[in-house]
Order: C-alpha cells, then sequence, then structure tokens
C-alpha cells in the first residue's frame, strides 16, 4: 500500500468536485475547492476521522468494500477506480464479475432525482447507493454492516426489514426476490458471490430454502409496490428498473401518482428526509 500517493490522489479527487456535483447544497462560502471531507466521509459511509487520516498518509488499509464506496463518492471513473485499488494494495474488480462501482453518469442521474426514491442496486441485491429519498423510505443501507446491505439477505434474516410491506404483499416479496436470484446465479457462472449468498441464505432461512427449490426464475422488472412507511403511513408506488448495459446494475425509482395520497405522502416523505439528514 502506498499511503502517500493514495493520500495525495484522494486529496486531487476530492477538490476537484462542487457539491451540485454529488447532490449537496453549496451551503456557506467555501475557503477552498470542492468538497469537505466529512462530505466524502458521508457519501462513502464512513466515519470523518477514518477518511481524513487516509488523506493524511497515515490510515490503515482500506478494504476492498471501503474503496469502492470511496470511489463512488469521488465519482471516480473505471480506470481512476482500478487505480485507487493499486495504490491501495488491491486488486481492482475484474470485468468478468459484476462489478460494485458505480458510473459517475449513474450517480449524477440518482442526484438528480431530489423529489422520489432511487437507489442504485446490483443485479445479486447488494444497494451501492442511494439519494435522500430512497433512505427516507428504506433506511440508510450504509449504516448498516456489510451482509445487510443486501435485499434478499436482510428480507430473508431480519424480521423487521418486512415490516415495511403490507403482510398481504410479503410473501410474493419473498418469492419475487428469490427468482430474480436464481436468474442472476444463471447468469454469472464464474462469478461465486452470487453462489456464496444463496449458500449462506439456504442456511440460515428455510424459507429461502423452501422457495429455492421452487426453481422459480424471473428478473424484477417494473411493478407497483405498496409500503407502510412508519412516518407517512401507506405508499402505492410504480417502481421502475433501468438496467445498465451490462445488466450487472440497477437503477430503481419509485414514483407516486400525482394527484393521489401517495404522492402527497411522498412529499412529506422528502420533507422528513430533508429534517433527518440535516439534524445528522
Amino acid at each position: 500500500m502506498d499511503r502517500t500517493e493514495l493520500a495525495d490522489f484522494l486529496r486531487h479527487r476530492r477538490t476537484r468536485l462542487a457539491p451540485a456535483d454529488v447532490g449537496l447544497s453549496q451551503g456557506a462560502r467555501r475557503r477552498t475547492p470542492g468538497l469537505r471531507r466529512e462530505e466524502v466521509a458521508q457519501l462513502a459511509g464512513m466515519s470523518t476521522d477514518h477518511y481524513t487520516r487516509l488523506e493524511q498518509a497515515r490510515g490503515s488499509r482500506p478494504s476492498r468494500h471501503m474503496l469502492a464506496a470511496v470511489a463512488r463518492a469521488l465519482r471516480l471513473t473505471g480506470d481512476e477506480r482500478d487505480h485507487l485499488f493499486h495504490l491501495a494494495g488491491e486488486e481492482p474488480p475484474r470485468n468478468q464479475t459484476a462489478t460494485e462501482h458505480v458510473r459517475p453518469g449513474l450517480l449524477l442521474v440518482l442526484d438528480r432525482l431530489t423529489d422520489t426514491p432511487a437507489q442504485v442496486v446490483s443485479d445479486r441485491g447488494d444497494i451501492l447507493a442511494q439519494n435522500a429519498m430512497a433512505k427516507a423510505l428504506h433506511g440508510d443501507a450504509s449504516a448498516r454492516p456489510e451482509p445487510e446491505r443486501n435485499i434478499a439477505w436482510r428480507y430473508f434474516t431480519d424480521p423487521s426489514a418486512r415490516e415495511l410491506f403490507p403482510a398481504e404483499d410479503r410473501d410474493r416479496a419473498a418469492r419475487t426476490a428469490v427468482a430474480d436470484l436464481r436468474a442472476t446465479l444463471a447468469r454469472r457462472p464464474d462469478d461465486p458471490r452470487p453462489a456464496e449468498l444463496v449458500r449462506r441464505l439456504r442456511a440460515r432461512s428455510e424459507e429461502f430454502s423452501a422457495l429455492w427449490d421452487t426453481h422459480d426464475v424471473a428478473v424484477r422488472r417494473a411493478d407497483v409496490k405498496r409500503f407502510l412507511h412508519p412516518v407517512v403511513g401507506p405508499l402505492e408506488l410504480d417502481c421502475e428498473v433501468l438496467l445498465t448495459p451490462e445488466h450487472d446494475q440497477r437503477l430503481i425509482v419509485h414514483t407516486a401518482r400525482p394527484g393521489s395520497d401517495s404522492h402527497e405522502r411522498l412529499e412529506l416523505l422528502r420533507v422528513v428526509g430533508i429534517q433527518d439528514l440535516t439534524r445528522g
């Protein structure tokens, strides 16, 4: 690990970004160009102290997951992301398996969606990036331990994850998650990560194991979903799923029909979400 070069690279990439580039407000006048360290840390889901130590060439060796998170926060290109991994003494992700790197253009779209929940999810269900509205609806995935950032893992291992859905919709949601994961496993036979996720889920959840044995297959696409939000109440939202060219990542956007009760509640959720971020 080349701490000096890594620190220099992080500093330069941070100073080239404006708050608007990552969906943040400009706020008070800034003495120096670029993002603040605490803003990068927030976007990467890590502590400010941890990120600061990296920029000061005195941090411990970051994990691969943390490197991917920093690459997303700094809006690195694929080549820049690979360089970041090399500086940290890690091999960058290979193209033959699904990548956790979200392209800057996709993150830009995510940041522009300020009034509707949107998140980028890998094809095996790992939440890679969320806008403020998605955090207000689903919870902040970056605040959870890494295994719990997977949608299927949380749904089948954490009973609280199901409370966001009406009881009569939960069986369908479970079957959809399993069928989509099976399609991913078949599409990526050389990637060990989907198979490992299935192995852990079968060992942990009898429900998942039983559904897996039905061999249902279905790629997750556009749908209508109902939510029971603890603050704003019931929501019925149109779910649009946009695939990347490689089909290894999805931009999932939830919208409410104009004039509906859900539209009014979604606007209330936007206000609540902004207040929560301000307090945090």
